[in-house]
């Protein structure tokens, strides 16, 4: 099973196929949107859904995938949840770069200091990061710097922020997925 977390742009018609192109990987795959206004209702509402589409499903070995906002969601969560994550171009300051078009920004910060101290130190190789050096939004750069202390990063030489096309990456996030199994 994959659990598909949206963007900020919840209605993007891109989110549709990237769902599709993730039944590559596995047959099941299942979106869970949310409102991407009130972090911290957001969390609370990922946390219920992802665990209860893990009760009904029997993938011992679920994942987790987020583009842009749902990537910061995806590696907490999935952290919270005891999956492996994939995260695309993720959002990791929301607070900075969200002012204006969410009600309270500084939840983010809250849920960062509030979510396991250390988590991605304790998360050490269960995400699998993919950034795009074309990202008109983010600076995946600093992201980098970020995040590849802790995960394996792979770089995409053409797709942009929303991330349209991630069949070239199909391949690495399978097999991300089945190297759960060795670490089980």
């Amino acid at each position: 099973m994959i659990i598909y977390l949206h963007g900020f742009d919840a209605t993007s018609p891109g989110n549709h196929e990237k769902v599709l192109q993730l039944q590559f990987a596995d047959e099941d795959v299942r979106f869970i949107s949310y409102s991407t206004l009130h972090p911290r209702h957001d969390m609370q509402h990922l946390l219920k859904e992802v665990e209860k589409q893990k009760r009904f499903s029997d993938d011992p070995f679920p994942l987790i995938v987020g583009v842009g906002l749902g990537g910061f969601w995806a590696e907490r969560i999935g952290f919270l949840c005891g999956m492996r994550s994939v995260v695309f171009n993720p959002n990791l300051w929301p607070e900075e770069n969200m002012e204006g078009l969410i009600d309270r920004p500084e939840e983010y910060r809250d849920i960062k200091e509030k979510c396991v101290t250390a988590f991605r130190e304790k998360n050490q190789g269960r995400c699998l990061c993919v950034l795009a050096r074309n990202d008109e939004v983010l600076d995946t750069q600093r992201i980098e710097r970020e995040l590849s202390r802790y995960y394996p990063v792979i770089w995409d030489e053409t797709q942009t922020h929303k991330f349209k096309d991630i069949s070239k990456q199909l391949r690495a996030l399978s097999q991300f997925k089945l190297d759960a199994r060795d670490c089980a």
